[in-house]
Parts: C-alpha cells; structure tokens; sequence
C-alpha cells in the first residue's frame, strides 16, 4: 500500500491526556473513553490538552476541509482522561489506565500508547517506569513526551526516562530561547530523547466545535502524536511489525541535525522515510 494511501485504519491507539472532545474530526472513531479522574462515561476534555494532541495523532480535518489533518486520519482514538482541568495528575491514574488498557486492548484492537504527559525525575517514579515497562514487554508500542523541563541535562520526564520505551523531543524546541525540549541523560544514564519531531506553535483541535474549532499549543506533547500516529500508518499496512522492530526502524530512519545524541536523540523523525525504508 502507498504512503499517501495509509490513514491507520483499524488500528486503535489509546491517548493517556486530559480526555477527548467529542470533536466533528474525530466523528465515528473514538472507540472508547475512560475516566480516571471524575469517573464520566462520555467524551469530554476540560482542558483541551488531549484534543489538541488526539488531532494531531488522528485528526480528520473535516471541519476545515482537511487543512488541519492529522498523520493517521483514520485510525481508532480510545481517549482515557488522567489529568484534570488544569492539566494535573497523579500517577497511579496513569497505572491504572495501564492496567485497563491491557484488559481492553484486543476489545479495541490497542496496539499504541501515546504518553504526552510527564513528571519530573526528581521525585521516585520507579512503579510509573515499571508500568509502562510491562505495558511494552507484552507487546506494545509505548510513545512518550521527552518534556518540556529542558535545557538543563537530564530535564527528560518520567515515563519518558524509561530505557524500553519510545521517547519523543521536539526539534524546533531545542536549542537558543526555545530550548525546553527534555534532554538526557535520565537517571540512570540512559540517552534520550529516542527521536524527535516538530512541536512548535502546532495547529490542531480544539475542545469544542464552534468557528474555530482548531487551536495553536506547543511542547513535545505536540512532537509526540506526531511519532504514534505515524506508527500507527505503518501498522496498517505491516501488522505484523513489534515494537522492538519499529524502534530499530525510528534508529534507521531518523536524520541526524548534528545536535549531541542527548539533546536529538537519533535525530530527526521524518514520516516519509520511515513508511518508505523498504520501499526504496
């Protein structure tokens, strides 16, 4: 199947954020939602931090006329709300919806995780590493922020400081005045960011569906839907892919800016080429 032919049908990622606005871009695909902070059974995002990032992961466009796409405009969104208005949290929300993902995924045929939230490794985060941890070690593809506390060494967030799972940065928020993007090492001496990719002063969905239903956000929350939603277009046409196998494939396929391997990772996550490296 062509590049330009691939949405990411029929692949479910489930989106741990601040929820999903039932957005017109999103109409038929969001296959589930679940609350962990108020315990609501229907779509909704009193922040409009999950939205804006589910836009960019999946986003159809259709209120714009496809202006505003996401990468994967046709894979399933299972939208699970960790952080509340403010964008706060703790993390046995984010191990619980963990554990619920894993009793669902084959209901919602889950087979990507994206993370755009983080904590910092300054305080003890050894059970939220361990979650993901297991999450990946059955199977999979697990997709974090790098964070947005750089530019100081070792400023990547937790769980994105895991050494299994995939880390995302944002390349245009890394150096000079905009240099938030979270560097490594981690804690345990760890390089990261995996890769990165573009979060600065992104257009996606906004939570609501008025005149303007898009908004402008920045940060490697924004980079890291980017990487899943790509994923998820490859999934469709190589189901059979692991994760370990795709992020072999992240290593190969990333350009190199130059920057030291704890500031970019591998470098920089070019769709094309990472969909493409088989195909000449």
């Amino acid at each position: 199947m062509e590049f330009d032919m691939l949405t990411g049908k029929g692949i479910g990622v489930a989106m741990l954020d601040t929820g999903i606005f039932p957005h017109i871009d999103f109409a038929g695909r969001i296959l589930a939602f679940q609350d962990f902070i108020y315990d609501r059974k229907i779509p909704y995002d009193d922040n409009g931090h999950g939205t804006h990032v589910a836009g960019i992961l999946g986003g159809s466009g259709a209120a714009f006329q496809g202006k505003y796409k996401g990468v994967a405009c046709g894979c399933n969104l299972i939208g699970i709300k960790v952080l509340d208005r403010n964008g706060n949290g703790e993390k046995e929300s984010v191990i619980r919806s963990l554990d619920w993902i894993q009793k669902n995924r084959n209901r919602y045929q889950i087979r990507i995780i994206n993370i755009s939230v983080g904590t910092t490794q300054k305080e003890e985060h050894k059970d939220l590493i361990d979650a993901v941890e297991r999450a990946w070690d059955t199977g999979l593809i697990v997709v974090a922020a790098a964070g947005n506390m750089g530019p100081g060494e070792g400023s990547i967030t937790a769980p994105g400081s895991s050494r299994k799972i995939i880390t995302v940065g944002s390349s245009d928020l890394l150096v000079k005045n905009r240099g938030i993007s979270g560097r490594g090492p981690t804690n345990d001496c760890i390089i990261k960011p995996d890769v990165v990719a573009p979060g600065n002063a992104v257009i996606s969905c906004a939570n609501r569906n008025d005149n303007m239903p898009y908004t402008i956000k920045s940060g490697t929350s924004m980079s890291t839907p980017v990487v899943s939603g790509a994923i998820a277009l490859l999934l469709e046409r190589e189901p059979w892919l692991t994760n370990f196998e795709i992020k072999k494939r992240l290593r190969r396929t990333a350009k190199d800016l130059g920057y030291p391997h704890n500031l970019q990772g591998w470098g920089l996550f070019e769709v094309k080429s990472f969909l493409n490296e088989n195909n000449g």
